[in-house]
């Protein structure tokens, strides 16, 4: 296992700045994704890493070791890419046993390890056929035996899922979580599917016009998000503005159009004065629908609009100050119809986020 240390990197294609001084620490042995909107530079630092881009500035650390300017075949990575880039003309053996035969492997050692890394992926009764006859799952896994049987220092993932349908999808990030953990590699895995990151990494960053905005594991980044594009982009949310009111330590008292909230600071180290403007981030799930008002942080209104999903409900909550809100509702009880007038939607103080940007 090897920690990966990206320090104040920067890459530039001409006038456009993809990566902009950015710093990042991966642990040894750790999942970590690269998550944000396209053009964010998820893409461009993974191939810094792998060696396929040269950054303007900056330096890339492997275990110490500085490999900014090492070429690809020599920083002993495994790289897997959204196409699989399997050749269609070898067999399953053959493509694994590819990166083995061009570092010059003997060939009792190279069949040896191929049928090691098609048992690790499941794939052991497969090696005789081609690409072709191989569904995009089975493909996908031999795409993850070629990557691991060169045994990388670290692996990188390029959208590796993008192309399987929405059940591989499930069935394959288990599966990959499973490999990287057994095999303790330090993995780097770039995804534009939050979900996929929320549900297998240890930690991931959210990037922004090429800068790292915001580092820690899912639970931190989707309940405590720092700034209004972090909670934005993962997951859903209800942005509204309001003023502050008073702040003691991570806790903030804020006036909205929906009323006076408790709430909580998204980024503790930035504590803003009283009368600052700011954005309160509430996810829908977060909202209770009681006919009751609680003590505090709640809001009245009725449903509008909504959807039932089975174990979930999505309504569209109309407040009696203008204020229109989704809100999620889990085991719903009021989607059939049966209350139709005013509710009380609450909310806990530790869901109400203060946002600065």
């Amino acid at each position: 296992m090897i920690s990966i240390e990206v320090k104040q990197l920067t890459k530039r294609f001409g006038n456009v700045v993809a990566i902009d001084a950015l710093d990042l620490t991966i642990n040894p042995g750790e999942l970590f994704f690269l998550l944000g909107p396209s053009g964010c530079g998820k893409t461009t630092l993974l191939r810094c890493l792998a060696g396929f881009y040269v950054p303007d500035e900056g330096r890339i650390l492997f275990g110490g070791e500085d490999v900014t300017r090492l070429p690809p075949h020599q920083r002993n990575t495994g790289m897997m890419f959204q196409s699989y880039a399997l050749w269609p003309h070898l067999t399953v053996a053959e493509n694994v046993a590819f990166g083995l035969e061009q570092r010059k492997v003997p060939r009792d050692e190279v069949n040896r390890r191929v049928t090691e890394a098609l048992d690790s992926v499941r794939m052991a009764g497969f090696a005789a056929r081609g690409p072709n006859e191989l569904s995009g799952g089975q493909q996908q896994r031999i795409a993850l035996a070629r990557a691991l049987v060169v045994r990388p220092r670290c692996l990188l993932l390029d959208e590796p899922l993008s192309n399987l349908d929405a059940r591989l999808r499930l069935e394959m990030r288990a599966e990959i979580r499973r490999v990287c953990k057994e095999f303790q590699l330090t993995t780097v895995y770039v995804t534009h599917d939050q979900k996929e990151a929320l549900s297998i990494a240890d930690r991931l960053a959210v990037l922004g016009n090429g800068r790292v905005l915001q580092v820690g594991t899912p639970r931190e980044v989707y309940t405590r998000p720092t700034g209004r594009t972090v909670a934005d982009f993962i997951g859903e949310t209800n942005f509204v503005a309001g003023t502050v009111l008073a702040v003691a330590g991570d806790r903030v008292v804020v006036e909205t159009a929906l009323g006076r909230f408790d709430g909580v600071l998204g980024d503790p180290t930035r504590p803003p004065a009283a009368g600052a403007s700011i954005t309160v981030s509430i996810r829908p799930e977060c909202w209770n629908l009681q006919p009751q008002p609680a003590a505090g942080n709640f809001v009245r209104g009725r449903i509008g609009e909504s959807i039932y999903l089975g174990d979930v409900a999505q309504y569209e909550f109309l407040t009696a100050c203008g204020v229109r809100l989704k809100i999620f509702e889990r085991n719903p009880r009021f989607v059939d119809g049966a209350q139709r007038g005013d509710l009380f939607a609450t909310v806990e103080a530790a869901d109400v986020v203060v946002l600065l940007d």
